[in-house]
């Protein structure tokens, strides 16, 4: 048997999985969960025009010139909301910002960017620019969301984001899987492809299947 790496008695949050040593499938067998890593880009994917998109790589562009993002607030505010924010305005989505979310001892805290859709979008930053306990943490709060959902949709997605570079994820529930796309997609080289990939996990039909450091 596989041995525990969290502590039945203690109280984790969100945030407090990027700072664990143990290795990210660990602590998701501890919750129930197995993960598996592709290089396959089978992601949602918007083929629509996008009228505002130069607008937007533009805009990007000149911040990356003109704003210092060496901070988590100053990658934040500058690269990862903008597009979020974008995104949100053209399709008229809601956008939670800290999203307070308590399941259990081990699954709670605030989620960076939350968009309720047909798939509930999780996007966080990653502290320290550090995507690979990014990914841990976004896969921990894909798990909390799956508990505290009651819609029956098979998958839920998430990005993690340091500002510069996004990288997704999956969670298949039934299954109780994550898959981590090791696909990194820097901005603003990549800024399409990861709008439309935003887009396309919001507006994916529901029968298909589908947190700045």
């Amino acid at each position: 048997m596989q041995p525990r790496v969290l502590d039945p008695k203690e109280s984790y949050t969100f945030s407090k999985y990027f700072d664990l040593p143990y290795a990210p499938q660990d602590i998701l067998a501890d919750l129930g969960c197995t993960l598996e890593r592709t290089d396959s880009d089978d992601l949602p994917y918007l083929e629509a025009p996008l009228e505002w998109l130069p607008a937007l790589s533009e805009s990007l562009k000149r911040r990356l010139k003109r704003v210092n993002t060496t901070t988590e607030q100053a990658r934040r505010e500058a690269l990862i909301f903008p597009v979020i924010d974008q995104i949100c305005d053209q399709f008229n989505y809601p956008l939670n910002i800290e999203y307070t979310l308590s399941v259990s001892n081990w699954l709670k805290g605030s989620l960076d960017y939350y968009i309720p859709s047909p798939h509930n979008l999780v996007i966080i930053e990653a502290k320290q620019s550090d995507l690979t306990k990014g990914f841990t943490q976004l896969a921990v709060e894909l798990i909390a969301l799956d508990e505290w959902l009651h819609h029956t949709m098979p998958v839920l997605y998430g990005a993690v984001s340091t500002g510069e570079i996004w990288k997704f994820g999956r969670f298949h529930r039934d299954a109780r899987q994550i898959t981590e796309y090791l696909l990194l997609h820097p901005i603003p080289q990549e800024l399409e492809f990861v709008t439309r990939t935003l887009i396309g996990i919001l507006q994916a039909e529901p029968t298909r299947v589908l947190v700045e450091h």
